[in-house]
């Protein structure tokens, strides 16, 4: 891992996801987290101050340990049983079966090097009656800008630590045995192969 994946890459990425229009979509969906909660990508901890006293414990999985510094930074304090799982999100997950009661995922299944596998480890350790939180970014449903998706993908994968920006998000979810129970989708400002989001809900289908 070079000097820029390992070090200047994790600010960057942080410094990013703190804009307004990305925290105030945190603030719709974070708080909604209920029980165990197995937050994959938890990255710099962004999400740790919105999560709701129903929240009992945080398993935040993320292989960066330079972001999971800046995590542990902002977990200090927090009343929320924090656990850091340093590792890539389809590696199998340390957690029983049907162990977890909601799943979050912020602009993370851009990034998983095979989100299919990830998702089934997901769906593993999540309870028959819980919830999979997800905000991504990914296809858009424009021509025009899906086919800039396409062109710019391999290139922003070398830039930015792996992130597709032409995944299917909802079709990745169904197809891993999920069932989509809310979803809304829609640009966030800003140049618009970067910006469509899947924002919902899921549940085990099965």
């Amino acid at each position: 891992m070079g000097i820029y994946s390992k070090y200047v890459l994790p600010q960057l990425i942080d410094l990013v996801m703190r804009n307004k229009d990305a925290a105030r979509v945190r603030r719709e969906w974070i708080p909604q987290a209920r029980g165990d909660v197995l937050e994959i990508g938890i990255g710099s901890g962004l999400n740790l101050s919105l999560y709701s006293s129903d929240v009992r414990r945080v398993y935040g999985v993320d292989p960066s340990l330079e972001l999971q510094r800046l995590a542990r930074k902002r977990a200090a304090g927090r009343p929320i049983t924090i656990d850091f799982i340093s590792q890539a999100a389809e590696e199998p997950l340390p957690l029983r079966d049907e162990s977890i009661d909601t799943v979050v995922m912020t602009w993370t299944l851009c990034s998983i090097a095979n989100p299919s596998k990830a998702l089934q480890q997901m769906k593993r350790v999540l309870k028959l009656t819980g919830r999979v939180l997800f905000v991504e970014h990914g296809q858009a449903p424009d021509r025009d800008v899906a086919v800039w998706q396409n062109r710019l993908t391999p290139t922003w994968k070398r830039i930015g630590g792996g992130c597709h920006l032409n995944r299917k998000v909802d079709e990745l979810i169904v197809a891993a045995g999920f069932r989509i129970v809310e979803l809304k989708t829609y640009y966030l400002p800003g140049p618009r192969p970067m910006t469509y989001t899947y924002q919902g809900v899921a549940q085990r289908a099965f």
